[in-house]
């Protein structure tokens, strides 16, 4: 696991918004682990089971709704150190919840993809069209994913954390695998939940100055959860969509304000300050009587972490606004989930009982949770180490 103040970033300060500059944000790539080549068994293991998910089941199901994690729980397993025999009981257990590949209600071409963004109906469609480009591009999927997702004038880059950042994390996962396959899907699942949210960093008029600003992230979520105006606006978790924040001008403006009121002067620190929140949240949020983590604030630090490995490996150019994009999933979760308070003592004041990351890594992929996407992938591959009442709580 990386620490970020050992990175020893070095960012310039004026990057302080989405820019078309070719500067971005220096960061050594993580390990990247090539299962397409790797001939070692667990390698190899992790490699067909990944092609027989994709094979086998969407990317998108339960009415259109649930997102396959397949990848995720299987690729943090394995680089957590699970044998082949955990990979197959891992995929067989995923694979009871997921469903078969349905037809799309037609075909998707070079000249109108774009006509049928944000159409999950289409799925089938998007993930045949983007295959079927791939050799195109001489079976070179970064290549490919460099025409899709950072070119032309309405880029999908700028819509990856649509569907709760899934088509984010799956990206993710597909650069630190070197997997075309994961690769694929990624670009499939953003072409399905492509929905309105782009147009916040795709247009510059909506970076403004907000009525005061913050460098930190927790100040900003502090106040969000004092902010007695929400309580008009969203009273009741799950009532309604994340897309309603876009759709009512009330709602959008407060979100926006949020939004541009974390000013990125300092990226170097704040980077690091955005994970920690992420997680401090996560931890912070939970009360010891439910003893449950919130389904949708994994999702805060599992993409964060998605975020740490696609920064070396995309054009820096997009950096800053890959940043900001998943500050704006930030602010937009915390607001549906109606801003819960956190108390982050949970985090800057634990006893590790002796216990560190092999006892985490153990949990991971020997516990009763070994099956768990959320678990494996958040809650082990992505905690801080120095988080005891995670490991009270799941001794």
């Amino acid at each position: 696991m990386f620490s970020l103040r050992s990175l020893g970033l070095g960012i310039p300060r004026w990057l302080t918004t989405a820019s078309s500059s070719d500067q971005g944000i220096s960061l050594p790539s993580v390990s990247i682990h090539d299962i397409e080549e790797n001939p070692e068994k667990r390698a190899r293991t992790l490699k067909h089971l990944i092609k027989a998910n994709h094979i086998n089941h969407s990317i998108i199901y339960h009415n259109l709704q649930f997102h396959n994690h397949t990848p995720h729980v299987l690729g943090s397993a394995f680089l957590l150190g699970a044998t082949s025999e955990q990979l197959n009981t891992i995929y067989d257990a995923e694979s009871k919840t997921l469903e078969p590949w349905h037809d799309s209600p037609g075909e998707i071409s070079k000249e109108d993809w774009r006509d049928f963004l944000g159409k999950r109906a289409y799925q089938r469609a998007f993930v045949d069209f983007f295959e079927d480009r791939l050799v195109q591009h001489g079976y070179d999927w970064k290549d490919l994913l460099d025409v899709y997702l950072f070119e032309g004038e309405r880029p999908l880059v700028n819509g990856l954390v649509c569907g709760l950042a899934h088509p984010l994390i799956h990206l993710g996962y597909g650069y630190e695998l070197n997997s075309r396959t994961i690769a694929i899907e990624a670009l499939a699942m953003t072409a399905c939940f492509y929905n309105d949210l782009h147009k916040y960093l795709d247009k510059p008029r909506y970076i403004k100055p907000s009525p005061w600003s913050s460098p930190d992230p927790v100040e900003v979520l502090s106040k969000m959860a004092e902010d007695k105006r929400f309580e008009s606006l969203i009273s009741q978790q799950g009532d309604e969509d994340y897309e309603s924040l876009m759709r009512d001008g009330d709602k959008e403006a407060l979100m926006l304000e949020y939004w541009n009121s974390w000013t990125i002067n300092d990226p170097k620190k704040q980077f690091e300050d955005g994970q920690r929140a992420a997680a401090g949240l996560l931890i912070g949020s939970v009360t010891k009587k439910s003893q449950q983590y919130d389904f949708f604030i994994v999702h805060l630090l599992t993409s964060s972490h998605a975020v740490r490995i696609l920064l070396p490996l995309i054009p820096a150019r997009w950096h800053l606004s890959l940043l900001r994009q998943w500050w704006l999933f930030v602010v937009s979760a915390y607001i549906m989930q109606l801003r819960p308070r956190f108390d982050l003592s949970r985090v800057t004041h634990c006893n590790l009982e002796g216990r560190g990351w092999k006892y985490v890594i153990d949990r991971a992929v020997n516990s009763r949770w070994s099956t768990d996407a959320h678990f494996v992938k958040g809650e082990c591959r992505y905690m801080l180490p120095n988080m005891s009442w995670w490991l009270t709580m799941t001794s």
